[in-house]
């Protein structure tokens, strides 16, 4: 029997609940002994400077990690809406169209704009047209771009900006209306305007979903996350409301780093 994650007459208050986590790459440690609560409907960010474990513990949760040789989590668990995402009879496609994903560098497909947005809905079997309509339109709606590409939907989804394209790559992930939107610094490779865009919509698109973002960037956090997880070597330093995990940090480390005393 493959368990149902949209079945959360169950579930917790928290989204996401990683429980005493250890992630490795071969024999290479990567997280350690990670106990985190993600809320639902907020916007959690995982700050912490290159290879804190940011990027990992993000894509723990949606299992990608495994698309690498040799990851593997060795201790712990992560409960999403109180169930064990590591269990042997969850369905990984059905887990991933739960928790939506988009990446540091925007990657549209070669195909035009409608295509892009309605490719997860294609692949779990979706072919009435309206079906799809209402999906892609609804999507590009709520990344804020249906009013910039309602007239050429048909057209290569390479034409558009690199702000554009990012958005596009959110209307892809949030096409099948996932719980959980995972999010692996969406705006480095973006400028300052573009960067904007997203933050604005990151705050409307919490409405809907539970939002996680791995960010480099300490303004970012402070202007997005309604709470932050800092991260050094692979383990929890501290996780707060972010105003206080900024204003008046517990842990020395978080106060350094946020500081700007390393990082």
């Amino acid at each position: 029997m493959v368990t149902d994650l949209t079945n959360q007459a169950a579930a917790p208050p928290a989204a996401i609940q990683i429980a005493n986590l250890s992630f490795a790459y071969h024999a290479k440690p990567a997280l350690r002994d990670i106990t985190l609560d993600l809320p639902t409907h907020q916007i959690t960010a995982l700050i912490g400077t290159s290879g804190s474990g940011k990027s990992t513990l993000l894509r723990c949760c949606n299992r990608i990690n495994e698309r690498i040789a040799g990851a593997h989590i060795t201790a712990g668990s992560i409960h999403i809406h109180g169930i064990d995402i590591n269990r042997p009879d969850i369905d990984l496609q059905e887990l991933r169209r739960r928790v939506g994903m988009v990446f540091q560098k925007y990657n549209p497909f070669p195909k035009s704009i409608f295509e892009n947005v309605v490719f997860s809905l294609r692949l779990s079997g979706v072919r009435k047209r309206s079906e799809l309509d209402e999906a892609a339109e609804r999507a590009l709606h709520a990344a804020a771009l249906w009013g910039e590409v309602k007239d050429r939907l048909d057209t290569s989804a390479l034409g558009l900006s690199g702000g554009q394209q990012q958005r596009l790559c959110i209307a892809r992930a949030i096409a099948s209306q996932p719980d959980i939107l995972l999010m692996d610094e969406p705006c480095a490779a973006l400028d300052p305007i573009a960067t904007l865009k997203i933050e604005e919509l990151l705050h409307q698109l919490k409405q809907q979903f539970t939002i996680i973002i791995a960010t480099h960037n300490m303004a970012q956090a402070t202007r997005c996350a309604d709470h932050t997880a800092f991260l050094y070597l692979g383990k929890l330093i501290e996780f707060a409301p972010t105003i206080q995990l900024f204003n008046t940090p517990h842990h020395p480390q978080t106060l350094a780093y946020v500081t700007g005393s390393f990082g």
